[in-house]
């Protein structure tokens, strides 16, 4: 029996303005406007009575607290099991999504507008995909990218054997596979996954942008309108897009450049993949595992002796951040931290023996274990998840694994299910999260991976086995015991916008402040309003339109590459007037022609809309600025 398959897609923008933003940490990174919208892409599958389901969501991370919401709401048939979300790992989102205090850290608590976007929109594109089910004809292919990835903790891939570094030549994991769903020979849906961190914007960026991997399913959906495209992670850990090694450095020196160029790189080397038709088979697996408490056996530690995992501990490497995608916490450094490694080594594991095993030689610097048990922090017992797409093994990881670890977790599940190992991919950052999953020898390093790997050396052996039960079990068409899943405890939302909006001084909202013309770019002022009062999901908040005859057509909306969307209060001296910029780096092939920019904006009463004059676009014409009124 073949396939039937569908593909949905929805908007999943939570808050433009005020909310910290997810992935870098940083207290200052608060959203302030749209680069480009955040979307999830579903991609329903049945085969017979059997269903599994999908969805590549443009998020920094995946909470458990969303799965679940939206596992409630799907249509029957729908498990834990056998529906996969991850994210794309984007780190210019909004946050505040987590039910663990952690990933709240700097967007004043609990955000629950983003929160409800982010799982409406989800379900949206999930029931999309299920309505759409049709006969379809799968496709499986494989090539290769390079400069699309550098590898940014080498000397930690170096201690690894000759025969893991061998895999990977370059250090890098230029694999690129692609699923491809058609129906009548057409085209209708795409999965890629590639490992390539999903930060070429930085952390100085306070713009929402899906980055590379948004950039690389937009551009295929533009080049062939219909089709849902979406660029999924897998064992990312260690894999860059700042290819200088350096935040924002590579190919060019241009954010923006750069991820429209690696974005690019990851298009074309999945659009020239084609792939043979594969048979139909499905097959789903999931446990819960307490990463906190796993005795790993002698097969898979390495060393012939039984090891323990440990409750969670970040090293201080991890508060040093990943220098080349963005420094984080001053005072820590990857590596050695003289005053951490000293407490742990001649206070902390003298007096804890099996801490010592499990977490040394880490300098260990916050106990997120202890601190759960008053408040949750992170996450201790994950989800460990096994899909199957005819050949295709997806291992569902809640973590960011290095490409050796990805390795080993690949080898593993493919010596049991007899996959060649090109078609097992570990899919990270999937149904929760769990921080970074290295290999024994890359976690002794102690660099930022390292240290980010919670649960200690012997995480990855303890999935390993995890995984090859899973695959066990697959291979011989048993079910697996569930485990016991996290308890998700209702979060608290604290935060609270200040005041209500008022318009400039003598002026209404909607009112165009200028509007600057130069021969590649429009920038349109407007007194605005706060983007909090609505998100405008699935809509948007600005509007290129090109006149014709007396009818207006748009031609861009603020998902679009070629549009910002910038908020900002007004000024000190009037702290509840907003001003919102609008900017249309206006494309190369745009035809002569008469033009308008509107911004559409909401206040506590209603909305509003703004619209500029007219305007004549030739890109021949020398263009000037006109100011509409004052800039105050």
């Amino acid at each position: 029996m073949g396939y039937l398959a569908g593909c949905g897609v929805a908007d999943i923008t939570g808050e433009a303005a005020e909310c910290g933003m997810l992935g870098y940490g940083k207290a200052g990174q608060q959203t302030s406007g749209i680069h480009t919208r955040l979307h999830a892409r579903a991609f329903a599958f049945a085969d017979g009575e059997r269903r599994l389901l999908l969805v590549v969501c443009e998020l920094p991370l995946m909470s458990a607290g969303v799965v679940r919401a939206v596992l409630r709401r799907l249509p029957a048939g729908y498990t834990e099991s056998n529906v996969m979300i991850t994210a794309t790992h984007t780190h210019c989102g909004p946050g505040g999504y987590f039910h663990h205090a952690l990933y709240n850290s700097n967007t004043g608590g609990f955000r629950e507008r983003t929160y409800g976007a982010i799982v409406d929109g989800i379900v949206e594109a999930s029931e999309a995909a299920h309505a759409d089910l049709a006969p379809a004809v799968l496709r499986l292919a494989h090539g290769e990218l390079h400069k699309a990835s550098v590898n940014r903790s080498r000397r930690a891939f170096d201690r690894n054997p000759a025969a893991d570094r061998a895999h990977f030549p370059d250090a890098v994991d230029p694999q690129t596979t692609l699923l491809r769903i058609e129906r009548n020979g057409r085209l209708t849906g795409t999965v890629n996954w590639f490992a390539t961190h999903n930060t070429s914007m930085t952390n100085t960026n306070t713009l929402i942008s899906a980055d590379n991997k948004g950039y690389a399913a937009s551009h295929w959906e533009a080049q062939d309108p219909g089709v849902v495209a979406a660029f999924a992670q897998t064992n990312a850990g260690d894999m860059s897009p700042n290819l200088y090694l350096a935040p924002g450095s590579g190919p060019t020196g241009d954010e923006f450049e750069n991820t429209r160029i690696i974005g690019t790189r990851q298009y074309a080397a999945a659009a020239a993949l084609y792939g043979d038709e594969i048979p139909g088979a499905l097959a789903a697996r999931l446990t819960h595992l307490n990463l906190s408490r796993v005795t790993v056996r002698p097969e898979f530690t390495g060393d012939g002796r039984t090891h323990r995992t440990s409750g969670p501990v970040a090293g201080a490497a991890a508060f040093a951040g990943a220098w080349v995608d963005g420094p984080g916490f001053r005072g820590f450094r990857p590596g050695r931290n003289l005053l951490w490694d000293t407490l742990s080594h001649q206070v902390v594991y003298p007096l804890a023996p099996r801490l010592r095993d499990a977490q040394a030689p880490k300098g260990m610097c916050l106990p997120a274990g202890p601190v759960n048990r008053v408040r949750p922090m992170v996450q201790e017992r994950l989800p460990v998840q096994l899909l199957r797409i005819g050949p295709l093994y997806l291992v569902g990881l809640p973590a960011e694994v290095t490409i050796v670890a990805g390795l080993r977790l690949r080898r593993t599940v493919a010596a049991i299910v007899g996959a060649e190992l090109r078609n097992v991919l570990v899919a990270g950052y999937s149904n929760a999260y769990a921080h970074y999953v290295t290999t024994p020898e890359e976690y002794d390093a102690q660099e930022y991976e390292g240290g980010s790997t919670l649960f200690g050396r012997w995480e990855l052996p303890a999935l390993c086995q995890s995984a090859a039960a899973l695959a066990e079990a697959m291979r011989d068409g048993r079910p697996v015991t569930p485990g016991t899943p996290e308890r998700i405890r209702p979060p608290r939302a604290r935060y609270r916008r200040r005041g209500s909006d008022v318009p400039h001084p003598g002026r209404h909202f909607g009112d165009v402040l200028s509007l600057v013309r130069t021969d590649t770019r429009v920038t349109a002022r407007f007194v605005g309003a706060h983007p909090g009062n609505d998100l405008r999901r699935g809509a948007t908040y600005l509007a290129v339109e090109r006149g014709d005859a007396g009818e207006w057509t748009r031609i861009a909306d603020d998902g679009d590459w070629s549009t910002t969307f910038r908020w900002t209060r007004a000024s000190a001296s009037a702290p509840q007037a907003s001003t919102v910029t609008v900017t249309w780096d206006v494309p190369a092939d745009t035809p002569p022609g008469i033009y308008r920019i509107r911004y559409f904006g909401d206040t506590a009463t209603g909305p509003f809309t703004g619209t500029t004059e007219t305007f004549e676009w030739n890109r021949t014409v020398r263009h000037r600025r006109y100011n509409t009124g004052s800039d105050q």
